[in-house]
């Protein structure tokens, strides 16, 4: 099932894509959370089977489609995790999984604007991941029964501002501008994907393929990305997992190709569409 946050006639609702319609499952039920995060700490996605019967079905292209996830109660994100991202990066292997947070007020949805920021517009640049939504408190989770706790899949371009992300170690000033975590399309559960490290990862700038990679390659996959993180802290339903980008990223080309205001950046994923985002100048 590929579950859809979308706005349509002045009304934010959840919606279940079928081709290229959308079948609005709010109008089916008023009561029915407008976000995912708030289907997952509720009734759950299998809420929504018996109401595709009786719901509204819209042409894609006249809904706006939004992020999945409003406001997901942590944003964690994964860097140095595929080999030849590390390489071009010019960094060594982690023994262990490197952690940081992107904060909740970076998050975007499919379609919307990518801020230059005026503070810092020359190294703004983009990340093709696979993002990952945790669908029930999951606390101390073994790798063996991780994906069972995972609600679905969805695309994240793990946008960056070079200059401040290497300011500090823990790298979240440059990874949390606002509009700098677009999410979605929509959320595809996990029943649809059942190997999460059999998917391909590509990312366009404009029509130039810059990241052309697959999930097999990550040196911490998913599931012990899930035990890793679980150990430590306690993840909500709704939580955001960004699980690494692999190589291409601009920082990383000679000369830079970062993007720059009036470009369009396009990441698709094996089995969950894609996410495509204008970068705009800073209107501020």
């Amino acid at each position: 099932m590929k579950i859809a946050r979308f706005t349509h006639g002045g009304r934010t609702r959840l919606g279940v894509v079928q081709g290229d319609e959308i079948a609005d499952v709010g109008s089916a039920d008023e009561t029915l959370p407008t976000d995912i995060g708030g289907l997952l700490e509720g009734p759950g996605v299998e809420c929504l089977a018996p109401l595709l019967v009786g719901a509204v079905r819209l042409p894609l292209a006249v809904v706006t489609l939004e992020a999945p996830v409003v406001r997901p109660p942590e944003f964690l994100a994964i860097g140095l995790n595929y080999a030849l991202h590390i390489a071009e990066s010019g960094r060594e292997a982690p023994k262990v999984p490197v952690v940081f947070n992107k904060q909740a007020t970076c998050v975007n949805g499919p379609g919307g604007k990518v801020i230059v920021p005026s503070p810092a517009p020359d190294m703004v640049d983009y990340e093709g991941e696979l993002g990952v939504v945790i669908g029930r408190t999951a606390k101390r989770v073994k790798a063996a029964d991780a994906l069972s706790y995972v609600a679905g899949y969805l695309i994240v371009n793990d946008v960056s501002v070079r200059d401040w992300q290497r300011r500090s170690a823990t790298m979240t000033m440059g990874k949390s501008w606002d509009t700098h975590g677009p999410i979605g399309p929509w959320l595809t559960t996990a029943d649809e994907i059942p190997d999460p490290q059999n998917l391909s990862i590509k990312t366009w700038l404009n029509d130039e393929l810059r990241q052309d990679g697959h999930t097999n390659n990550m040196i911490f996959p998913v599931a012990e990305l899930i035990e890793h993180l679980s150990t430590a802290c306690t993840l909500l339903p709704g939580t955001v997992i960004a699980t690494g980008t692999p190589e291409g990223v601009g920082m990383a080309m000679n000369p830079p190709g970062f993007m720059k205001a009036g470009d369009t950046v396009r990441v698709e994923i094996t089995g969950l569409g894609t996410l495509q985002n204008l970068v705009v100048a800073d209107p501020d």
